[in-house]
């Protein structure tokens, strides 16, 4: 069900711009908990900045980088090499 839902999700998608989907598709590729602490800033080119809450989050989403890249694409059906985490302390 989980695999159908996000079909859906980016079939309804592919009407948005590139950041736009991939910003819409975060909370369900990194999941609800991660997408609470973090957000899609940016794209630029094949590489996608997503700013994290805090110290403690940038680390283990670095950790989880060709996971979480592999699934935003796949979802959002944007192409990316790399997903960039950046901790944004305003």
């Amino acid at each position: 069900m989980r695999d159908l839902l996000r079909s859906v999700l980016g079939d309804s998608l592919s009407a948005l711009p590139p950041v736009e989907r991939l910003a819409a598709a975060w909370p369900v590729a990194a999941g609800s908990s991660i997408a609470v602490h973090s957000l899609v800033a940016r794209l630029e080119g094949t590489v996608v900045t997503v700013h994290v809450a805090d110290r403690a989050w940038l680390q283990q989403l670095r950790s989880m980088t060709p996971q979480l890249r592999g699934e935003l694409s796949r979802i959002a059906r944007v192409p990316l090499t790399d997903i960039l985490f950046e901790y944004s302390h305003d």
